[in-house]
């Protein structure tokens, strides 16, 4: 954690409600009946595959159980991003995601655009183009965030910094609830 916090009672909003996640969800020896729940599921997800959607909803999988770098909640939980945040253009291999920190002088903002950038070049094809941006207004270094987290050279300088790399990865490690 982060000696003074910022923002030290934001809001944390309660999350949808999904399955919860299990070690055993990874582990393909484990077998498991499947519900009706599941299969509708399992259904859904193979209609979004066939459209440009399937990027959407695999975007905004792995970037809403981020963890706030100084709080134990999730992005998604204090609408630091949301689904509308998300943009998607499958046909020209482009996603962008618009972050709202939680006050206007965030010192974490640059570790949240960091974290949602590795998540999201772990976890899609590499053929698509990231843009990680704070939301206009939200932020009094705006301009800089958005500069720091989109420059290559940046963001790998920053990942050649142990403690940086530890919060990063604390942020990003899954969570079993």
């Amino acid at each position: 954690m982060v000696q003074g916090l910022t923002n030290a009672n934001p809001v944390a909003y309660e999350g949808k409600k999904r399955h919860p996640v299990v070690p055993a969800d990874f582990d393909e020896y484990t077998t498991d009946p499947i519900n009706q729940l599941e299969l509708f599921n399992i259904l859904l997800f193979l209609l979004s595959v066939m459209k440009s959607f399937s990027i959407f909803l695999l975007v905004l999988h792995h970037i809403r159980d981020i963890r706030d770098p100084e709080l134990p909640n999730s992005l998604e939980e204090l609408k630091v991003v949301t689904e509308d945040a998300v943009e998607v253009d499958d046909k020209n291999s482009h996603v962008r995601v618009t972050f709202t920190p939680t006050n206007i002088n965030c010192e974490m903002a640059k570790t949240i655009g960091l974290c949602l950038r590795i998540k999201l070049m772990r976890s899609l094809p590499s053929r698509y183009n990231v843009d990680i941006r704070v939301a206009p207004g939200t932020h009094a270094h705006e301009a800089a965030v958005n500069k720091r987290v989109n420059d290559k050279e940046r963001v790998g300088g920053a990942l050649e910094l142990p403690g940086l790399v530890k919060m990063v990865y604390h942020c990003l490690a899954p969570t079993y609830e």
